[in-house]
């Protein structure tokens, strides 16, 4: 379950997506995430559905790779459709007790559901297609204007591509300590509640020590390259954007426009 979560990995490739300048794609994603939002009805996440998928058509990323990393949300997904499912009232589907699904409740727990999928995938599309490096530079670039206001962009943008890098990397660490530990006799699986939260504590501890060796020996690194924060720093490649950019911008634009248009239509 844990290999299985892909947020925060890059997937190598020489698509056009990979090829978009990181401040295109970081809009982009945050367009993206106003359009789901926006869609009030089934069809509106067809169309959403259906630009999704000419996304990761043109990525390139095969979409078994993509689509593995909800396994690791899942519980989430299923734990906001069941609570979606006896919290709305209406037309009376079946009832037990004090428990009522009503045919409201399916409607938007299917609705909940498919939102939340539509939004893991295609916002883990961001960090699948963008190098850490072109992200950190994307995200600074994309924050400089806030500098005159004493904001530390370069700082701001390093500490989130950082975070999002090292997801898989304490992944990787927590799988191997419970193999580990499930060697040496470690139980994860029987008990209860509370037994299960206390058989958690010896991978806990060496998680927390593994963390804290990992961000000493990144310092260490940083440090012996001389790093001293975003003043004067140079590039060896510098972010620019190109013609794709402006198609892709005018294309993200057009396609917010039409999720706009589609609240006012009679759609199902």
């Amino acid at each position: 379950m844990i290999r299985d979560i892909t947020l925060g990995q890059y997937y190598p490739g020489h698509s056009a997506v990979h090829k978009l300048d990181a401040r295109t794609k970081i809009l982009g994603t945050f367009l993206y995430i106003i359009e789901v939002f926006l869609v009030n009805s089934f069809a509106g996440f067809g169309i959403v559905i259906l630009a999704l998928a000419a996304i990761i058509g043109i990525s390139r990323v095969p979409v078994k790779f993509i689509f593995k990393g909800l396994k690791a949300v899942m519980f989430i997904i299923m734990l906001t459709f069941c609570i979606n499912l006896f919290v709305f009232d209406g037309t009376v589907l079946w009832q037990w007790n004090f428990l009522t699904i009503t045919y409201e409740g399916v409607y938007k727990s299917f609705f909940m559901a498919l939102r939340l999928i539509l939004l893991i995938i295609g916002t883990s599309m961001l960090t699948l297609t963008t190098k850490p490096m072109e992200l950190t530079d994307g995200l600074e670039k994309l924050l400089k204007p806030f500098e005159r206001f004493g904001l530390p962009s370069h700082e701001i943008a390093l500490m989130m591509t950082i975070a999002l890098r090292f997801i898989p990397t304490l992944l990787e660490e927590t799988d191997k300590i419970m193999k580990a530990q499930q060697a040496r006799g470690a139980d994860f699986e029987s008990g209860n509640l509370l037994e299960r939260v206390k058989n958690m504590i010896p991978i806990l501890i060496p998680l927390f020590v593994g963390s804290f060796r990992i961000a000493q020996d990144l310092a260490l690194a940083m440090e012996a390259r001389c790093y001293h924060g975003g003043a004067g720093r140079t590039r060896m490649k510098e972010i620019a954007f190109g013609r794709r950019d402006g198609v892709a911008g005018v294309i993200l634009v057009l396609f917010l426009g039409v999720i706009i248009a589609s609240r006012w239509l009679p759609l199902p």
